[in-house]
Order: C-alpha cells, then structure tokens, then sequence
C-alpha cells in the first residue's frame, strides 16, 4: 500500500475529503500539521483516515459553542508529519486559505471516490420539503464545481452550468429526481468508505419512485456556434425556426441576446 495513491479508493476518498475540509498550516522551520475537524457523530471516518496514514498522527474531541449550536462537540485528526505533509501538497492541497485554488488531481485517481470524498465533506443528498431527492456541492472552486458537471453529465446525461452565488461568492451544483438517485448509486456504492449518514441518505433516497401525475421535463438543448451562425444570417426568428428545428420564440430570444450582446457572438 503506498500512501495517497489516489488510484486506490480509499485514498482518492481521503483526498477528496481533506481538499474540501482539510486544513494544511506552516509553521516555522519544517514544522507544520494537517488537520481535520469535523462533528463527533462522524470520528468513525477519522479513524479510518489514520489508519490508512502510516505516520503518527492523533484524535482529539472537543466541545465548544457555535453560531448554529450552543454545544458543539467535534473530533479533530492531525497529522503533523513532514514527508505526508509533502506528499498532500504536491496532490493538490496548498497551504493556508485554498477554497477557491483546490482542482482535481493532475495524477490518475479513481473519480467517483473522489468526487464522493468532496460531496460528503462539502456537499449534501437527501430530500427537498416537497419530497424531492436531492444531491448537491458547495465549493469555493471553480476548478471543482465545473469538474462535477463535466463527471455528472457523463453519469446522466444532464447538462449543467455553474455561477457563483451573488450573495456569499461559491458555486452550488445539483441534481434532482432520477439524476440524484444515478449519482448517489453511482458514488456510494456497497463497502465503499463513506460517512455513515450519507451513505443511509444514498440509499434512502434511491427509493423514491415519481408519481404518475409528475411529468419528464425534456433535456435543455444547448444552442451550437454553428446555429448561432445561421440565426444571424437569416435574421429571422420563423425562417430560423424552421432551418433549426427550433420554435419561433426559442429563436426569437437567442436573437435577441445575441445582437444585445447579452450571449457572446459565435467565432467565425
């Protein structure tokens, strides 16, 4: 076993987790630590994190007062080893402040554990008020809000795009009904390593079923830069409509953003 071979799932887990809730400080000299703080319903993952560290490290708890809890407890696991502490950095943890600077690997690394590492340390599956399963990420980074699209149209097929929330500046991806059931399969899969909550919540909400009254809403279809081309050589959203395989007022607005520059003009 050779430590932080994200090829491994286990450790393309631990990755995913310590890049979104991991912190790496420096100190003086060589001196420095990696640490881990996350509520004591969840130290059983910190276990599993330091045994898969052949380097001495601990497990600490705490109890303190929070802006969401009076109390508090917490489980904290540090490593302060020079040569892990190496090894996580050159992956892709820097030091200090890294929300908006963490991106996938540069190494192979096994994806879904990865990307299940992230979503259990930053992200969120389970049910909407209405009943509606749900699985979504929150990150700082654009690197890895845009590489859960990118994975999460390969698993089913639906298209998604990202923009940073006007009021506290990150990315939110997610995924509803089917897609969130596909994913959450597809991520918490039987003995994989996981937070034992969210891997209940996986499988709860892939029992959901859609009721016979809620309708499929068909895919979105993307406009091409060769569509945007003719739109604007015929000018004219109804011939549009018929050469594209488009309704008139679908053809209508596209031509509309495109000559008000709200939509960037196609390259030639």
């Amino acid at each position: 076993m050779t430590f932080m071979d994200l090829e491994d799932p286990r450790y393309a887990y631990m990755f995913g987790f310590l890049q979104a809730d991991g912190h790496l400080a420096q100190g003086a000299g060589q001196k420095g630590r990696l640490t881990v703080e996350i509520s004591v319903r969840d130290i059983s993952i910190l276990h599993e994190f330091r045994q898969l560290t052949p380097y001495n490290s601990s497990i600490t708890e705490r109890t303190r007062s929070t802006n969401f809890a009076k109390i508090y407890r917490s489980a904290t696991w540090t490593l302060c080893s020079l040569e892990a502490r190496t090894v996580i950095n050159a992956l892709g943890i820097p030091y200090g402040r890294k929300s908006k600077l963490i991106k996938p690997p540069r190494t192979e690394f096994s994806r879904p554990d990865y990307l299940r590492g992230l979503i259990d340390a930053d992200g969120s599956l389970g049910w909407l008020s209405d009943g509606i399963p749900y699985l979504s990420l929150t990150s700082s980074s654009t690197a890895i809000a845009a590489y859960l699209c990118h994975y999460g149209n390969r698993v089913t097929g639906t298209e998604r795009s990202i923009s940073r929330n006007k009021r506290d500046g990150v990315y939110t991806v997610t995924y509803y009904k089917e897609q969130a059931q596909r994913l959450a399969e597809h991520f918490y899969y039987p003995g994989c390593l996981a937070l034992d909550h969210k891997k209940a919540n996986a499988s709860a909400i892939g029992t959901w079923v859609r009721p016979p009254e809620m309708k499929f809403a068909p895919p979105r279809r993307r406009w091409t830069a060769g569509e945007d081309r003719e739109l604007l050589r015929l000018g004219d959203p109804a011939a549009a409509a018929v050469s594209l395989g488009r309704t008139e007022q679908s053809c209508f607005m596209r031509l509309w953003r495109l000559r008000t520059g709200q939509t960037p003009m196609p390259p030639e």
